[in-house]
């Protein structure tokens, strides 16, 4: 059964390291998880998975759903044999991608009623049914159905879509309960937008309700990044101490080590895949433009101070000529590095609260961030 553990506690921030077992291994917080939205990252295998050091994947309900669907990945007892992945597997609902995603969606009590972006059918996802399928994926860590709101929205409409978030999620744990047969945790999700007085209530509802973890939903939606750390620290301070903390799309380097001295444990983001399709390359020093024009000739690894397969192999010169030429081993080639990258940061991060030094490594790592190449 799932199960947390906080091991450590940094003296100057909010941060903390902890470990939680599902049935398929132990993961160790805080964790960058990247995104396997429809069963893979893309351009990688799961050895290259493992290689880089990823200790847990998240897919995404609503994708899967779709395609390859319900029928399929159950006819492999799941999303780990489908896609042949053995470590722990965390899938969201769905609910940001029919938001962001789907045409002509439609929310009501009963669910979200939405037209899918490949071809234009019908569907209805429930909370019942939301928990039903990531059953059906055999996923350890399943993700209550919530409403996500854009930025800027009313205090009304916010209000409206954090009250049905919680009794969408009462919903899904009766669900979750009512099924028999399995070992997964239920994350319930935090909404309320831009206001602490409804933050504030979300959280104690949910909490009374009772997840195995909880995630703070509805930012990174176009709001000032000031306001997002604000929300964020005002969110993570309210949860329990002892269940997990995860932060909902959060991206860049800086913005995961802020989090983490704020209290968060889990992270997820599509930037290392999606930016090193478009070239770009992650580092302490900053991101990388490969295909600049500087790196033509560069016979330097694209970090120095890197391990992973693609820096202890290639030089930057011959990363720039295969993005160039829209070679596919470009992508896969990136997809590696900036993988690792973000992986090896946050085993780097939870070394620095356990030695207690969290504060001087995040000074350290801004300074060369703004420093740059």
């Amino acid at each position: 059964m799932f199960d947390f553990k906080v091991t450590g506690e940094s003296k100057d921030t909010q941060a903390r390291t902890g470990v939680f077992k599902t049935p398929h291994g132990e993961v160790q917080t805080p964790v960058f998880m990247p995104v396997g939205t429809l069963g893979t990252v893309k351009s990688l295998s799961p050895d290259e998975l493992l290689e880089a050091g990823v200790q847990i994947l998240l897919g995404n309900t609503y994708h899967l759903y779709l395609r390859p669907g319900k029928e399929v990945i159950s006819r492999f007892c799941g999303l780990h044999r489908f896609m042949n992945w053995r470590k722990p597997i965390l899938t969201d609902s769905g609910g940001f991608q029919v938001f962001s995603l789907a045409k002509l969606s439609k929310i009501n009590e009963q669910g979200v009623s939405f037209q899918s972006h490949i071809d234009g059918s019908t569907h209805l996802l429930t909370p019942e049914k939301v928990v039903e399928l990531q059953l059906c994926f055999g996923s350890d860590i399943l993700m209550c159905l919530d409403q996500c709101v854009p930025y800027p929205s009313c205090r009304n409409t916010t209000k409206d879509a954090s009250e049905r978030t919680i009794r969408w999620a009462k919903r899904c744990k009766h669900t979750w309960e009512s099924s028999r047969g399995h070992s997964s945790a239920l994350f319930g999700i935090v909404q309320g937008g831009m206001f602490e007085d409804l933050r504030a209530e979300s959280i104690d509802r949910l909490v009374e309700i009772g997840f195995s973890g909880y995630a703070v939903g509805g930012l990174s939606v176009g709001e000032p990044k000031e306001m997002l750390f604000d929300i964020a620290a005002f969110s993570l301070a309210r949860m329990p101490r002892t269940k997990p903390r995860y932060f909902m799309g959060a991206g860049t380097p800086k913005d995961i080590l802020e989090l983490v001295s704020l209290g968060a444990d889990m992270f997820d983001c599509v930037l290392p895949t999606r930016n090193a399709r478009n070239g770009q390359l992650f580092s302490d020093h900053g991101k990388i433009n490969i295909c600049n024009s500087r790196f033509k000739e560069d016979t330097r690894p694209v970090d120095t101070a890197c391990s992973c397969y693609t820096c202890r192999n290639y030089s930057r010169a011959y990363l720039r000529h295969l993005y160039l030429a829209r070679e596919l081993l470009a992508y896969r080639l990136n997809t590696i590095h900036n993988i690792h990258y973000y992986t090896q940061l946050l085993r780097r991060i939870r070394v620095a609260i356990s030695e207690g030094k969290l504060s001087c490594f995040k000074k350290n790592f801004f300074e060369k961030q703004d420093a740059g190449l």
